[in-house]
């Protein structure tokens, strides 16, 4: 099986439908874009990555897609310690968003809690079991794009 098989099959046990590849394949709604500035989009991913760092995650990452990805502007990457913690990690990101104005298209892999992936169009978030983080690698995958310093001075 391929990567590409095993990351749909992935996709399918979470619930999350991919978009059709061919004709023949029901597709995903459109996704709407909101009105996250590009500079809101860099602000609410830095934001997001101060929780995580708040909640104890780690190995925390942003990396700017800006120009590189056409799906979305920026991932925030990390990976948590339990299975509770990652749950309680996406419940605070939504909580913030929410504070903020931002809802998510889709939140999933929440009941597994090995992979959460939280889109909110603009930013995209993945809460990785330590496991799964290695498996996938969206580092090396995305790890050439330019990296956003998030830390507080």
């Amino acid at each position: 099986m391929s990567g590409k098989d095993d990351l749909l099959k992935h996709a399918e046990s979470l619930g999350v439908q991919p978009a059709a590849v061919d004709g023949n394949d029901e597709m995903l709604p459109e996704r709407k874009r909101p009105q996250m500035t590009s500079d809101v989009a860099r602000e609410f991913a830095i934001e997001t990555a101060r929780l995580m760092d708040d909640d104890k995650c780690e190995d925390i990452v942003i990396f700017d897609l800006r120009g590189i990805s056409p799906v979305c502007d920026f991932f925030v990457i990390c990976t948590g310690t339990s299975d509770r913690q990652m749950r309680a990690v996406a419940d605070h990101v939504k909580q913030m968003a929410k504070e903020r104005g931002e809802t998510p298209y889709s939140i999933s892999g929440v009941d597994d809690a090995s992979w959460i992936v939280a889109d909110y169009v603009d930013v995209v978030i993945h809460l990785f079991a330590e496991e799964q983080r290695g498996y996938y690698d969206l580092d090396s995958l995305w790890g050439d794009s330019p990296h956003v310093e998030w830390k507080r001075v």
